[in-house]
């Protein structure tokens, strides 16, 4: 199998009719005025907020750029570039200020890379959920499948959301989505959190997304034994079987006792 595979395995343009489709409907019964979107210049932000658009208008969708100190050039390029093809407000909230009071208020702020890198989609999941509570709109996640299986997202921070569209899209298929709709350069971008100075997925997962979603799709969708994949792909499978394993939790509610069985 290739990753050629996993693209061709969907219809793109019934995927598109089917979020679009969802979208309204879900923000239509919710009786919110619209979606507000974290919008970085990358693929899966830039696949969400058009998704949002088509099902909306663009008068409906509220677009937020929120830069910290690791955001390149090119992303705010990308990010204006998006909002004024689809003819969204785009509100650009610099985040540095607020990662500088945390960093004067925390003591050991800096000392772990990982803690320090995940406080900054937290704060973008505060000023989103901010812009919902005061326009009663519903915060629209970006998160593909691919990031949702390997936990590759920071819980509480891009990982909180009112609606996925395309939690069921793999890295490569939303790559796909993104050339359909015309942004063929920010397809082709490596995926990168922005979470410290030349931060990459690839460079953090240890593995390309062309490769990890030929993995997931074998054993996820097309329901392989484990050793028929690994012998196809080798050392990787268990590598990507165990980070799905570990991260389960941040897709799980938290876990608390049951008391059932000492009710009156």
């Amino acid at each position: 199998m290739s990753e050629k595979a996993v693209v061709e395995s969907l219809d793109y343009e019934r995927a598109r009719v089917i979020i679009t489709t969802f979208i309204k409907q879900y923000v239509e019964d919710s009786g919110a005025n619209g979606v507000v979107v974290g919008v970085s210049g990358g693929v899966d932000s830039t696949v969400a907020v058009s998704m949002a658009v088509e099902a909306l208008g663009s008068g409906r969708v509220l677009g937020l750029f929120m830069p910290s100190v690791y955001t390149p050039s090119e992303d705010w390029e990308d990010a204006r570039h998006v909002a004024e093809v689809l003819g969204i407000q785009l509100k650009i909230i610099d985040i540095n200020p607020i990662v500088d009071c945390f960093a004067r208020a925390i003591p050991d702020f800096g000392e772990d890379k990982l803690a320090r890198g995940n406080l900054m989609p937290r704060i973008r999941m505060s000023i989103l959920y901010y812009y919902a509570n005061r326009y009663n709109l519903l915060v629209l996640g970006s998160s593909d499948r691919s990031e949702i299986l390997l936990g590759y997202f920071t819980k509480y921070g891009d990982g909180a959301a009112d609606i996925m569209p395309l939690a069921s899209l793999y890295k490569t298929q939303v790559r796909e989505m993104a050339r359909r709709l015309g942004f063929i350069r920010i397809a082709q971008k490596p995926s990168s959190p922005r979470l410290w100075s030349g931060h990459t997925a690839e460079g953090e997962l240890g593995a390309p997304y062309e490769l990890i979603d030929q993995v997931l799709y074998a054993i996820f969708d097309r329901k392989l034994p484990v050793e028929e994949v690994r012998k196809n792909f080798g050392d990787v499978v268990d590598f990507v079987l165990e980070r799905v394993r570990k991260n389960l939790h941040k897709s799980n509610l938290p876990p608390s006792p049951d008391l059932s069985s000492v009710k009156k």
